[in-house]
């Protein structure tokens, strides 16, 4: 019997601390309540069911990587193939004869010299993103539970009037949407993180732009990436399809040399 009141002290004590907790006065539900019907709205305006199942993605544009807010050079071209959830295929280049592979968690990129293992940090910051990124919050965060909502406001976001919204799960991971007022469509996406070595936050933006209706799905053709609020990389797209029933073996790849050893004589 103390065991078991023990158990129930502590049970009570871990729901305290839960984002959901914190939503149990009906002020708060009714925040929350607001939270959810922003986001189902936004849901609706970007194609609702549609937009919810999306398969797979194909996408033609160009891409500029920033320093300082500043293009380094005139961008490149690239060809991105991406299946829901977790399988990537970047061409890049005018001859795409740089590729890379993103598979669950593993990454690969090819160049001349042939495939390789991507690099730990450039695989690390991809899977972050992939993890924060709208269609998994939508479509994964949103089905699990402890799931906490909250309403914060009007706001202007990328000279935009919006409506701000907080989704925090159960690990005390969230993001922020700016949700446009009058098109309900999302604006900007924030989420932040902190890197284990030197213990610093850092904050993440993606800001989305120039809308178009692609086959019942409303896509943004210009996509900008913020890093600790620097613009760090943009992506304006020429060309997207959904849904074309893309090869697994798009995906497939295997490492045939060591880029920490040298090359054999």
């Amino acid at each position: 019997m103390k065991n078991l009141v023990v158990l129930l002290v502590l049970s009570a004590a871990a729901l305290a601390q839960s984002p959901a907790a914190s939503q149990s006065s009906p002020v708060d539900q009714e925040n929350a309540n607001k939270a959810k019907a922003l986001i189902q709205q936004m849901i609706e305006a970007l194609g609702g069911e549609d937009y919810m199942n999306i398969r797979d993605i194909s996408q033609e544009g160009r891409t500029y990587s920033l320093h300082h807010g500043e293009a380094e050079g005139a961008g490149i071209l690239f060809w991105r193939f991406y299946k829901y959830p977790d399988e990537e295929r970047v061409e890049l280049t005018k001859k795409r004869d740089v590729i890379e592979i993103f598979r669950g968690n593993e990454g690969f990129e090819t160049t001349y010299k042939g495939t390789r293992q991507q690099d730990p940090k450039v695989l690390n910051d991809y899977i972050r993103r992939r993890h924060y990124a709208l269609d998994q919050v939508l479509r994964e965060w949103l089905k699990e539970p402890g799931i906490a909502f909250f309403y914060e406001g009007s706001t202007v976001a990328a000279q935009k009037d919006t409506q701000q919204v907080t989704i925090m799960n159960s690990r005390n991971e969230g993001v922020t949407l700016n949700i446009d007022s009058n098109t309900h469509l999302p604006v900007k996406k924030t989420f932040s993180w902190r890197d284990p070595t030197d213990k610093e936050r850092n904050i993440e933006d993606e800001v989305y732009d120039n809308y178009r209706d692609v086959a019942g799905i409303m896509t943004p053709y210009s996509v900008s990436r913020l890093y600790n609020g620097e613009m760090s990389n943009q992506r304006f797209l020429h060309n997207v399809e959904y849904n074309k029933g893309l090869a697994d073996s798009m995906f497939q790849a295997s490492a045939t040399y060591d880029a920490n050893k040298p090359a054999p004589k």
